[in-house]
């Protein structure tokens, strides 16, 4: 490997840290000043997350293989160690350039995610509105637009821990702490952006809490493809076909709500295998895989 000494690196601080965490980025370039790559370094804030961090690095195609991308990956783990952390985290798609690199930098392979595309113009409707109109007793289905309405809010906040069991290989993200303050604080982001979040739920009838939830994200002018967001129901309340409803439902409310949408995107762990079966089930279509790696930062 041809290393080019000459590479210069600029630091770059977030200005805004808050409890979510903060960022750190690295500028590459060349003598004549020319930019040739770059990293950027997520630091979650949240309880529990604090033990990682995720980064994101990428040098030009024509640049490769002169030592541009381990200069930026040992920036990256130097200051993500004084931090406290103890891995990074990275993305990059099977057998890809940055897979190699992942690789041969000492990551190992965690998670493989399965991203998979619904084409609502070619969607089957009759079998999706006989899925979302299947009775379930015991529980029916409410919907909203942007925060949670404020006589669910408590039950929504705790049906976010049936996402703590989620099939995710061998990585180790933590867990998430979820309150009313930050379900409402996610949608708030969500409107910032300019974007439309919908969220669908299964009340239980016996006391009207939420069992479990789906929620879809559209842009604001509600074209191109909308993003299926956390999917998940409570343990107790599993093996009744609650997922397969709630994205029906979904589904239906996307293609009604926004006749110009092209497709929903989603994207699901390779060894998580009801939910792949309800996105096979519903139509959806994979279209590419990413695997997520881990670098013990004690061995580097």
């Amino acid at each position: 490997m041809e290393l080019i000494l000459s590479t210069h690196l600029t630091s770059l601080i977030d200005p805004e840290q808050g409890p979510a965490g903060h960022r750190l980025a690295w500028l590459a370039s060349d003598a004549d000043g020319n930019p040739v790559g770059s990293a950027f370094l997520r630091m979650p804030g949240a309880a529990g997350k604090r033990h990682y961090a995720e980064l994101d690095l990428h040098v030009h195609p024509a640049e490769r293989r002169r030592g541009t991308g381990t200069r930026l990956l040992d920036a990256a783990a130097r200051a993500a160690r004084e931090d406290g952390r103890r891995a990074l985290t990275a993305e990059a798609e099977p057998g890809s350039p940055g897979a190699l690199f992942l690789r041969a930098g000492g990551f190992a392979e965690t998670l493989t995610l399965i991203f998979a595309r619904l084409d609502l113009a070619a969607a089957d409707v009759p079998a999706i509105t006989a899925a979302a109109g299947r009775p379930h007793p015991g529980y029916r289905l409410f919907h909203w637009d942007g925060t949670v309405p404020d006589d669910l809010a408590e039950t929504f906040a705790l049906s976010r821990r049936a996402m703590d069991d989620t099939p995710m290989g061998s990585t180790d993200y933590g867990t998430e702490e979820w309150d009313v303050a930050r379900v409402r604080a996610v949608a708030e982001v969500v409107a910032r952006r300019g974007d439309l979040l919908h969220t669908v739920v299964a009340l239980a009838e016996a006391d009207g809490s939420v069992a479990g939830f789906t929620e879809l994200v559209v842009s604001g002018d509600g074209t191109g493809d909308g993003q299926h967001y956390g999917t998940g129901v409570l343990p107790e309340h599993r093996g009744r076909g609650l997922g397969r409803w709630m994205k029906a439902a979904t589904i239906l409310h996307a293609r009604t709500r926004h006749p110009d949408l092209a497709g929903l995107l989603t994207d699901t762990a390779d060894d998580n295998l009801p939910m792949r079966a309800i996105s096979d089930a519903l139509g959806y279509t994979p279209t590419h895989q990413v695997v997520h790696h881990r670098l013990d930062l004690a061995s580097r």
